[in-house]
């Protein structure tokens, strides 16, 4: 009864406001046409927002208007668009709207990902290009990438000879959220307790699902209630509980590194993040707290060990799907490695097809689609239309790397597009190609994450050869994504592993 009563209040409080809604200027991007109050919210598919938004869109060009409740929005869907919104105009394109869920996730934006732009994004980004992921920073971790994929590879090398499936996606999350946890935490953190790893996954499986959930308070701010209603729904006191769990985790991790650096009996061979952001803290050079650190160390959890993983099972996914490209891959790491039984990442600069297989893979299946939602700092004018301040932007990094024009065959899985004279590439300048953004928020970690793919990916592809399991033919295996910031495969990848060497 109740219920009902605080939805029919809700209902009409929603319809008494009806004659304030904006109405669509002349000047607007085209788009459909939505419903009072809820704008284009119904025709929209959360499962799959990128593909969702794609097929909503395309009838009306590359730039298209949309409304989401109270919020106006534009999704941009050419390489020439995302180059005027991401480049061109990009000081005017930059900002972050500031949502429920990653308000409540990063400390009210404290961290880089989801930080509106203003000084304590810029003194964030320092920190990430000078301090956590320079050159040098992400040279000094070789060590704990090339020994995790070591031992890895030694437990599917025990699966193939007794004859066992080869769970790769569930091992290549656990392998890449190892390895950024050795690199945040570095080797005193044991990271391959059962528990503690599980717990971690479960944990930033929840960040991802909230980062992206709907909330009432965000789709009509400003309304009577609507915290109320998120509240009722259950959804505050989950995101509460993962918030708390969290940070009860960090603060764990901060206080015994404090403690251990007291006793001064702390030794590694190098540092890992947490002893460089408390160093920063000690020498003042930025206005560091310990909510910085978290809210920072949870951007590199979830870009660190969604994104790698994800990547190397797409790529997987669709060599399997195609065992041509499959053998051309396998012959180029075999001939160039010969018979040294592993490969380092001194290797890697020359597995020119390997590469272009990666390339190919961030095309169709870049891990974060729609990339990170942008927000308007003020009015702007593109390609003729009015895109008015505080307007919510998103750019189809997924739609625009099949977009026909930009493209031939686009749907089709062809490494070779990549190799010869072509030099598009994934690093901001080539639009047609951005899995990883552009401009002033490009992703900072591009390049750890990049050589953590390579390195995994020449491994499997070297020592071993792959196929299905009895009775699963190479058409069943399917491109289901699941919901959320990074782009998974639904559906895990299990295949049988052939020892080669």
């Amino acid at each position: 009864m109740m219920w009902n009563i605080m939805s029919f209040l809700f209902l009409f409080l929603i319809l008494s406001l009806f004659y304030i809604l904006p109405k669509k200027s002349k000047f607007n991007p085209p788009g459909p046409v939505g419903l009072p109050f809820i704008g284009n919210l119904h025709q929209l598919d959360q499962s799959s927002l990128h593909t969702s938004l794609w097929n909503l869109t395309k009838p009306y060009g590359p730039i298209v208007s949309l409304r989401f409740g109270f919020n106006s929005a534009v999704v941009i869907s050419s390489a020439s668009l995302a180059k005027e919104v991401l480049k061109t105009q990009d000081l005017s394109f930059c900002d972050r709207p500031l949502f429920i869920g990653p308000r409540k996730l990063t400390y009210d934006g404290l961290d880089m990902a989801f930080s509106p732009y203003n000084e304590n994004w810029r003194e964030m980004r320092k920190i990430f290009t000078l301090h956590l992921f320079s050159p040098k920073r992400v040279q000094s971790f070789r060590y704990i990438r090339e020994d995790e994929v070591s031992i890895t590879m030694k437990t599917i090398h025990d699966l193939a000879l007794s004859s066992k499936t080869v769970n790769l996606s569930e091992m290549m999350k656990k392998l890449t959220s190892i390895i950024m946890m050795r690199v945040c935490f570095g080797n005193k953190y044991n990271c391959r307790d059962g528990h503690e790893i599980n717990k971690v996954l479960g944990l930033l499986n929840e960040v991802q699902a909230y980062l992206v959930d709907l909330y009432v308070s965000d789709i009509w701010p400003g309304l009577p209630f609507v915290g109320l209603v998120d509240r009722l729904m259950g959804k505050m006191d989950r995101q509460d509980k993962c918030f708390r769990d969290l940070d009860s985790f960090y603060q764990q991790l901060i206080d015994e590194r404090l403690n251990t650096q007291k006793q001064e009996s702390y030794e590694e061979d190098e540092d890992d993040l947490i002893d460089i952001l408390l160093q920063l803290v000690k020498d003042k050079h930025f206005s560091l707290t310990h909510d910085h650190i978290k809210a920072m160390l949870m951007d590199v959890l979830i870009a660190g060990t969604d994104t790698g993983a994800a990547v190397v099972v797409w790529a997987m996914t669709s060599l399997i799907r195609n065992p041509k490209v499959m053998h051309l891959a396998q012959e180029e790491v075999r001939n160039v490695i010969g018979n040294n039984g592993k490969i380092t990442e001194d290797d890697l600069p020359k597995l020119a097809y390997l590469k272009s297989v990666i390339k190919e893979t961030l095309r169709l299946y870049p891990p974060a689609p729609l990339l990170v939602p942008r927000e308007t700092r003020k009015d702007a004018i593109v390609h003729g239309y009015q895109i008015k301040q505080k307007t919510l932007v998103y750019v189809n990094a997924w739609a625009i790397a099949r977009d026909p024009k930009s493209w031939e065959n686009q749907e089709e899985f062809l490494p070779e597009r990549f190799m010869g004279s072509s030099e598009i590439d994934f690093k901001g300048n080539d639009f047609e190609l951005i899995p990883f953004g552009a401009g002033r928020r490009i992703c900072p970690g591009m390049s750890i994450g990049v050589v953590m793919v390579e390195l995994l990916l020449a491994n499997l592809l070297y020592l071993f050869d792959w196929g299905l399991p009895d009775g699963v033919r190479k058409e069943d295996i399917d491109f289901d994504a699941t919901p959320g910031i990074t782009m998974h495969k639904r559906n895990e990848l299990c295949l049988l592993a052939y020892v080669h060497f």
